[in-house]
């Protein structure tokens, strides 16, 4: 379980963030919305210590994020950044830097960190590629790769940042399949989407963000039934029922 309490969090010394208080249980897929630069990115970075809070709390398990190693807040949470440098490394090695948690130094993979690997790259219908440079992949094909790196992390916990960016809407639909199961395991999907359909057809809980803080935050249906979606990214959405499910769409 991770918990904000009142998070506040920024960059060069302004806060982006302001007093959100969020909570991620296991077996559930979360939704974090809301337009460019409402904070989505920052809060995901300061959920994992990877950017400064300058208040509130971030509890991972009920202990706060500070009393945990760099290490321990690996095994604990895995993360999908929304940008990565490509490294001059095959695609299979891409992935085994997220066995690195699980890892002695000096590091020697096993025969589990292999099984892992090899199941998250099915995973992320990705094993095709394995065997290819990082550089002469598509950035569709490296967003596979970054996904499968996350998945071999083996966390409880696992926060994407727009993890559907690059993909077409198949592979999209591909990665919501990827959260649902992986909540159906009992792991807290955190996902940062910019598709509003998607999002609400494929999460079970959204939070909505607007100029940093917290506007809603519920089951999607209940931020959906608020009206708050329209109104703070200008939009009409409206949805129809159909044999699989409700379809969400722009009028």
């Amino acid at each position: 379980m991770i918990e904000l309490k009142n998070l506040c969090a920024g960059y060069g010394g302004r806060d982006v963030v302001h007093g959100v208080s969020l909570s991620f249980p296991p077996g559930r897929v979360a939704a974090l919305l809301g337009p460019n630069g409402c904070g989505k990115s920052t809060l995901l970075r300061a959920v994992l210590g990877l950017s400064p809070k300058s208040g509130g709390e971030v509890l991972m398990d009920g202990v706060p994020l500070e009393a945990l190693s760099t290490r321990e807040r690996a095994l604990k949470a895995a993360y999908l950044a929304q940008s990565r440098t490509v490294p001059n490394i095959t695609a299979r090695k891409m992935v085994l830097h997220g066995r690195f948690p699980h890892l002695s130094y000096p590091r020697r993979y096993r025969k589990e960190d292999d099984e892992a690997v090899d199941r998250a790259l099915d995973w992320a219908d990705a094993r095709d590629i394995a065997h290819r440079p990082m550089g002469e992949l598509s950035g569709g094909q490296r967003q596979k790769i970054y996904l499968a790196m996350a998945l071999a992390q083996d966390a409880p916990a696992i926060l994407m940042d727009e993890p559907t960016a690059f993909l077409d809407v198949g592979h999209q639909l591909e990665v919501m399949a990827v959260a649902r199961r992986l909540a159906q395991e009992g792991r807290a999907v955190v996902m940062v989407l910019h598709d509003l359909p998607l999002a609400l057809r494929g999460a079970d809980d959204a939070a909505l963000l607007s100029g940093g803080k917290l506007v809603i935050r519920g089951t999607t249906e209940e931020v959906y039934a608020s009206g708050h979606l329209d109104r703070v990214f200008g939009v009409a959405l409206r949805r129809m029922e159909t044999d699989g499910g409700w379809q969400y769409y722009y009028g």
